[in-house]
C-alpha cells in the first residue's frame, strides 16, 4: 500500500497570489534586493530577475516604473548609475574591487 502512495503525483501548494504579485506586492512596500525577494518569495535569485524584467515591462505601459537604486562598490564608492541590467556587477570598473553593493529595486507609480 506504501507503494501506491509513492506513485501519486505531489499535490501542488496553494498560493493566494502568483509569484509576479507577491513580488509586486514586497516592491510596493520597501526597497529590495533580487536576493531579498528570492529568499522572502522563495525562489532562485535568477528566476527572480526574469520576474523583475517583466514587471518593469509590463508597469512601464501602466505608467508606472520600477525604481533601480544602482549597485555601489564598498571598496571605493562607484555607483554604477547608467548600468540597466539587473544583476549585480562583477567587479568595480574605477579600483577593480569585487565587494559590490547589489542593486535595489521598489516600485514608483501614479496612483
Amino acid at each position: 500500500m506504501a507503494d501506491k502512495q509513492a506513485l501519486r503525483p505531489p499535490v501542488p501548494v496553494e498560493r493566494a497570489a502568483t509569484l509576479r504579485q507577491q513580488i509586486v506586492a514586497v516592491l510596493q512596500q520597501r526597497s529590495v534586493s533580487a536576493k531579498d525577494l528570492s529568499m522572502e518569495i522563495g525562489m532562485p535569485e535568477k528566476q527572480v530577475y526574469d520576474h523583475l524584467e517583466h514587471i518593469r515591462r509590463s508597469f512601464k505601459k501602466q505608467g508606472k516604473s520600477l525604481r533601480i537604486e544602482p549597485a555601489r562598490c564598498k571598496k571605493c564608492g562607484f555607483i554604477f548609475e547608467k548600468r540597466q541590467r539587473f544583476h549585480k556587477p562583477g567587479k568595480c570598473p574605477a579600483c577593480r574591487g569585487q565587494a559590490i553593493e547589489e542593486p535595489r529595486f521598489s516600485l514608483l507609480g501614479s496612483d
